[in-house]
């Protein structure tokens, strides 16, 4: 019984000393997200009002990989993109990897919700458009990290459009190290005119929210 009891103790003190990191993890992501609280909101529902976008439950795996493109200006540095200008200098309050880890992963863990529908297109039309998207993004705008494609259903409808935007006119993927951006480049060039852009972003809102896709955790 003694022997129960001592095992019993030791086991809850691993179990304690293990749940000890990620609890200080969650406590600095949560901390270094105030920073990012200013723009993206208390709980990353964006505000369209300043053209930011919504970033809850994004997967960290993407976060991660966007803040370090903002901090080596591999992203944000086009003259004519305002509000990448604005989030390169603030992704810089990020000094290691270990606090560019938390905040994501907490970010990753806000609670997603369905965004209110602001551009109306023919999700019809936008559905055959889709077919450029749906090898990389998934039928379901699920994303695939293998791919390095992000779950796109979670994000506004105005904002797709304004991203589509910008990839077509070189305000973003204007670095040649964008590699996923440059892919994508290409991609929003096959759209035929401004209104397939509305169309499919009116045809991803659409989609149901599940879980996005997520990587493993390194």
């Amino acid at each position: 019984m003694k022997y129960c009891i001592a095992l019993f103790l030791v086991l809850s003190s691993v179990c304690s000393l293990s749940a000890a990191p990620k609890m200080q993890k969650a406590k600095l992501g949560k901390t270094l997200y105030e920073t990012c609280k200013v723009c993206h909101g208390a709980n990353g529902e964006g505000n369209p009002a300043i053209l930011v976008p919504g970033i809850n439950s994004m997967p960290a795996w993407y976060i991660k990989s966007t803040i370090k493109k903002y901090q080596n200006g591999i992203r944000g540095a086009h003259p004519d993109d305002p509000a990448g200008l604005r989030m390169r200098p603030l992704s810089r309050h990020l000094k290691t990897d270990e606090q560019i880890n938390a905040v994501a992963n907490y970010i990753e863990h806000l609670t997603p919700y369905k965004n209110p529908i602001t551009v109306h297109g023919d999700a019809e039309r936008g559905k055959t458009l889709y077919m450029t998207c749906l090898a990389c993004h998934g039928p379901e705008g699920q994303g695939n990290p293998v791919l390095k494609a992000p779950p796109i259903k979670l994000l506004p409808d105005w904002y797709i459009v304004s991203q589509l935007k910008k990839y077509r006119n070189g305000q973003r993927a204007s670095s040649l190290k964008d590699v996923e951006g440059q892919q994508m480049k290409a991609m929003a060039m096959t759209l035929p005119d401004e209104q397939a852009l509305s169309d499919v972003a009116a045809y991803i809102s659409t989609f149901t929210q599940s879980a996005p896709a997520k990587a493993a955790q390194h």
